[in-house]
């Protein structure tokens, strides 16, 4: 029998936490009343990675970029996780900031959580424009704002991958 694929250890090295900073993309949310943000941070302690940055800022690119640049440029930070700002209203700005940042995008991720999203919401899924970029050497996964979207992104993919990632991006 084999082992499901997320269950497979592909590691270079044995489990590690990993710093984690989240970032909450929202003009209705505070940092006090951010649900979404505040379990993407829970999800990712529970599997054993560290939270060292938490940010909530408005839903703009000037604003995500700023945030960013210091998340990006602290060596603590390993992997960042963006929350909001991936639908297709004129106010979902997050993966247009990313995608003017000069990294690159790895489209499987994408493409795979609107698989799985699929199977929660049906067609509606394909209103998620959900990314994985790598910006500066690091994962930044920008995720849909609902506290459902955090959790299929986070239990589902994130963690079952983000080590193997971090990993091969350091090599």
């Amino acid at each position: 029998m084999t082992d499901a694929p997320s269950d497979r250890r592909h590691h270079l090295g044995g489990p590690r936490a990993l710093g984690a900073a989240v970032l909450s993309v929202s003009d209705t949310h505070s940092e006090e009343d951010d649900p979404s943000g505040h379990l993407a941070r829970s999800l990712l302690a529970a599997a054993g990675h560290r939270i060292v940055r938490y940010l909530l800022v408005a839903n703009s690119v000037a604003d995500v970029r700023d945030a960013l640049d210091p998340l990006l440029a602290d060596r603590a930070v390993e992997v960042v996780v963006t929350v909001g700002g991936t639908g297709v209203s004129s106010r979902d700005l997050t993966v247009t900031a990313l995608e003017g940042m000069g990294g690159r995008e790895l489209p499987g991720f994408g493409e795979i959580y609107r698989s799985v999203s699929f199977e929660e919401v049906g067609p509606l899924a394909i209103l998620s424009r959900a990314a994985l970029y790598v910006l500066q050497g690091k994962p930044v996964f920008a995720l849909p704002g609902s506290e459902r979207a955090v959790r299929t992104a986070v239990e589902r993919l994130i963690v079952p991958s983000v080590q193997h990632l971090v990993e091969e991006l350091e090599r």
